[in-house]
């Protein structure tokens, strides 16, 4: 399996990687920012993978989403991030992480809408990089997700608008970040085994918090470790425990907005359907 070092991710699998859920396969793990696991699962490499939401067009006949272990969320959207608030992004140039990315997607929806004559070039770059590329002029905008909406006043830098916000005033529906897929030749049987091991591993990670924490310490980067409760407290919620109807909805809702604007191939009548 393969999932980010991010706190969220190693709060729910924290019991799993560690042997703690009963009956739970046991995990090989490796790290990598999700980014690096987009490519894996368009390479098929790893049999289980957290992925972002927006590249599920693309690995579908190979994964299935498991409905449970991903990131959705109210209030925890992308940023736009400018050195100077209410720049004007017409034909600016935008750094951002990815363009597999849901925060991708959810920023090229805000943007139809909000930027008619449409933004300028756009930069990929690592993700640590964006904050400093925009603070030192180098880009005019940056996208920026996870721990850096508590971060970004420290290189003084304004919020020009949340991506969420945009998302969840114009569907009422949470924001899919995150998603958990594996492969489907695992068969039915295994598939929904890793699915009832990744739910027991989030609610053993609630039940006793201080379990998880010398493992969210020790991959958080230098996080302090405030920063890290706050973003577990924002992507760890009732959406990790199982999708739901709102939780599918807004997995759905985005993908067929981003296929219509030629962001992403069109998803399968079925693509979503859990075994």
């Amino acid at each position: 399996m393969a999932y980010s070092p991010c706190p969220n991710d190693t709060f729910v699998f924290d019991a799993w990687a560690h042997g703690r859920v009963p009956g739970a396969p046991a995990l090989d793990v490796t790290f990598a920012d999700i980014d690096i696991t987009n490519g894996m699962a368009e390479r098929g490499e790893f049999d289980v993978l957290k992925v972002s939401y927006a590249v599920l067009p693309w690995v579908m006949d190979e994964y299935t989403l498991l409905p449970c272990g991903g990131a959705l969320g109210r209030g925890c959207g992308p940023l736009v991030l400018t050195k100077e608030p209410g720049t004007d992004l017409t034909g600016r140039t935008v750094a951002v992480p990815s363009e597999r990315s849901t925060a991708y997607l959810l920023f090229r929806l805000w943007a139809a809408d909000v930027v008619p004559e449409g933004v300028g070039e756009v930069v990929v770059m690592p993700f640590h990089e964006i904050m400093p590329a925009v603070r030192d002029g180098k880009v005019d905008a940056g996208l920026v997700i996870h721990e850096a909406r508590f971060t970004y006043q420290q290189y003084g830098l304004h919020s020009l608008a949340d991506m969420g916000e945009h998302w969840e005033s114009t569907t009422g529906l949470p924001i899919p970040l995150g998603a958990i897929i594996a492969k489907r030749s695992l068969g039915a049987e295994t598939l929904r085994l890793l699915a009832e091991s990744a739910r027991t591993s989030v609610r053993m990670a609630w039940d006793d918090p201080e379990a998880s924490r010398p493992y969210v310490l020790e991959h958080a980067q230098e996080m302090d470790p405030a920063v890290a409760d706050q973003h577990i407290g924002l992507y760890v919620n009732e959406f990790t425990a199982g999708l739901g109807d709102d939780g599918y909805a807004a997995v759905r809702g985005l993908l067929t907005r981003a296929a219509a604007e030629g962001l992403v191939p069109p998803l399968g009548r079925d693509a979503l359907r859990f075994v």
